[in-house]
């Protein structure tokens, strides 16, 4: 096997002979490997090189290997780097420490050559994986910004609905996993746009009812894009039905009540207030106090959920908007 791996492997280990053990049998599998004495250095040693895995002892001077993998798996740009946690511990508590701060594996001190090497293998094979998955996914985001770039009366809305989306679903008490959709969603939710003539997409004034019927294709053309991704599976209900409506006058399914899933509700809510207060080539931008005003008649009306635009008013009282469009992007920096 050796030559056929590029992947680094970070041994984070204070016992030079272990270590030394661990880097022969990493190469015999063909690993390259670096190795860190204790868990500041191999903090820095994973910001400067981030590698492919980390073999990480539990029981370093300073910094202990909890710490250290705890504070891998909170940052954003190493969380997804498999830890294996090595350990002469062998009490319960060592290993729920362990699943607190995040290891994806547990080996034993001894451990056996055959099952560290099998144990880094399976990792390894996961973590590429995982980074085929985000890089599918970063794909899939650029073509919505690229859509958007496409017209500069729509310069930030990906953006701006995102930020909206995620402090609404923070103020109504939504957990982490669905404020992270509302981010993506909020990026993602106009993606199939991308499936759109542009004589359509940067018209200059309404649209025909034809050409109508055409531009609401992009909420089926997105949630195709996104195929069979499981980490865009709750983004796909975003991106078909933000543009479904209460009383059923929505699309594309016309689907009425709660069966408009929460999160689309959601999106439906800020995408209008973006809207109204965007500059179109046929009127200019609303105010803030004008757009607020028309929240309230579509909860009146039924067509959006009241139990969202209430909450998403107080974000805006709380923010002190002032009467411009485009209020600023600082909504959730508290998320």
């Amino acid at each position: 096997m050796n030559g056929q791996h590029a992947e680094t492997i970070l041994v984070v280990e204070d016992d030079v002979q272990v270590a030394s053990l661990i880097t022969r049998l990493m190469h015999h599998q063909g690993f390259r490997t670096e190795v860190a004495v204790d868990g500041e250095s191999g903090l820095v040693s994973i910001a400067e090189r981030p590698p492919a895995l980390i073999l990480l002892d539990v029981g370093l001077p300073g910094i202990d290997g909890y710490e250290v993998c705890r504070r891998v798996k909170e940052n954003p740009a190493t969380r997804l780097t498999p830890v294996i946690l090595l350990t002469g511990r062998h009490a319960p508590d060592s290993r729920i420490a362990g699943i607190n701060a995040g290891a994806d594996d547990f080996v034993p001190k001894p451990f056996r050559a055959d099952e560290l090497q099998a144990r880094v293998r399976s990792l390894i094979k996961l973590k590429s994986f995982t980074d085929e998955l985000e890089s599918i996914e970063s794909i899939i985001v650029s073509l919505a910004l690229t859509v958007e770039a496409k017209d500069s009366y729509t310069e930030g809305h990906c953006e701006r609905l995102a930020v909206y989306a995620t402090a609404l679903g923070a103020e109504i008490g939504l957990v982490d996993a669905d404020l992270a959709s509302l981010r993506r969603g909020g990026y993602l939710h106009d993606v199939g746009k991308v499936g759109i003539p542009d004589r359509i997409l940067r018209k200059r004034s309404r649209l025909t009812r034809r050409e109508f019927e055409f531009m609401k294709r992009h909420t089926l053309i997105g949630e195709s894009l996104c195929g069979n991704l499981r980490s865009l599976a709750a983004v796909r209900s975003i991106i078909r039905h933000h543009h479904e409506r209460l009383d059923g006058s929505g699309y594309p399914d016309g689907l009425r009540g709660d069966a408009i899933p929460l999160l689309a509700q959601i999106v439906a809510v800020v995408d209008v207030f973006d809207a109204i207060t965007t500059r179109r080539p046929y009127r200019e931008a609303m105010t803030v106090a004008r757009a607020c005003e028309e929240l309230q008649s579509e909860a009146l009306g039924r067509t959006l959920n009241p139990d969202l635009i209430a909450p998403f008013l107080k974000i805006v009282e709380r923010c002190c908007w002032n009467d411009t469009a485009h209020p600023p992007l600082t909504v959730s920096t508290h998320l």
